[in-house]
């Protein structure tokens, strides 16, 4: 009796590991797929296509809180307000990195990596910037994207234009 319980559990056990377990992690999926064309309209600044992937109430933090989120409008005009400051810009392609990890509650999410350069019409001085942006994806559309990235450097040297354009104002005006 013994015996055939332990061959029992045995079969159950061998059965429970040979179970095809359920792909949380890959780096191919028709969602990496969608992401990547994300990325390359937004190099192109084809907000149109860019916009076709993601879902009508898509919400997006781009280094800020969910709370501070915007909506998908709010993006693209404030993508177009940038783009308008660069002669040119883009992820460097052979520095990106694309991951889909399904979460134990369920939620789908295309991590990115990549590198984005571009170069100031302001000041003609090229910036690289490490960026890590993770888009949820329902339905093959994306509803939240949380960015992240530092612009510091891009932000100072604007910073110090205006503080200099102000002050020749100032020495114009004094004359």
């Amino acid at each position: 009796m013994k015996t055939v319980l332990l061959l029992g559990l045995a079969i159950v056990l061998s059965l429970t590991a040979c179970q095809k377990q359920e792909k949380r992690y890959t780096q191919q999926s028709s969602e990496i797929d969608t992401y990547k064309k994300v990325i390359e309209a937004y190099d192109k600044q084809d907000w149109e296509a860019m916009t076709r992937h993601y879902a009508d109430t898509a919400k997006i933090m781009n280094n800020v809180t969910e709370a501070e989120g915007q909506t998908l409008a709010e993006l693209v005009a404030s993508d177009k307000e940038d783009a308008a400051l660069f002669s040119s810009w883009g992820y460097v392609n052979d520095q990106s990195e694309y991951e889909m990890t399904i979460t134990d509650e369920g939620k789908t999410y295309v991590n990115f990596w990549g590198t984005w350069k571009g170069s100031l019409v302001a000041n003609n001085k090229t910036y690289t910037i490490p960026t890590h942006i993770s888009a949820q994806f329902i339905d093959g559309k994306i509803v939240k994207e949380f960015g992240y990235w530092d612009l510091s450097k891009i932000m100072v040297d604007l910073q110090a234009m205006q503080h200099a354009e102000a002050a020749i104002k100032s020495d114009s005006i004094n004359l």
